[in-house]
């Protein structure tokens, strides 16, 4: 299954990758293709965004990062591919999770709910 992973990223130190890329770990050994915005965001700027040692979303702007075009690529991805969203713990406090659920629930995209320990 074609799953976009989608979680808190803002204000969590290292924008949450650590946890983006061992869920993504863990969905891929169950068989299912993971579009990870973390990988993506890495492929784009490279280790410079995970680098904040607090998430904060300016820092990575005045490194590159636009959310903008993250965000227009995450939705894109939702919108054309997926035919399902993993939240990762903590999602209810995203503004960017709580848009990428809301896509995916107006499309009929499976829910899938990731324990805390992934």
């Amino acid at each position: 299954m074609k799953v976009y992973l989608a979680g808190p990223m803002r204000g969590i130190p290292h924008f949450n990758f650590p946890t983006f890329y061992r869920a993504a770990k863990d969905l891929r050994a169950q068989g299912h293709e993971v579009f990870n915005p973390a990988e993506r965001d890495e492929r784009e700027h490279g280790k410079k965004v995970a680098a904040s040692r607090t998430g904060d979303l300016a820092e990575a702007e005045a490194r590159g990062f636009c959310l903008r075009e993250a965000l227009a690529e995450d939705m894109e991805w939702i919108c054309l591919h997926a035919e399902a969203i993993a939240l990762l713990p903590g999602r209810e406090r995203s503004k960017g999770a709580n848009a990428e659920k809301a896509t995916a629930e107006a499309l009929s995209l499976q829910v899938i709910y990731l324990e805390q320990n992934t």
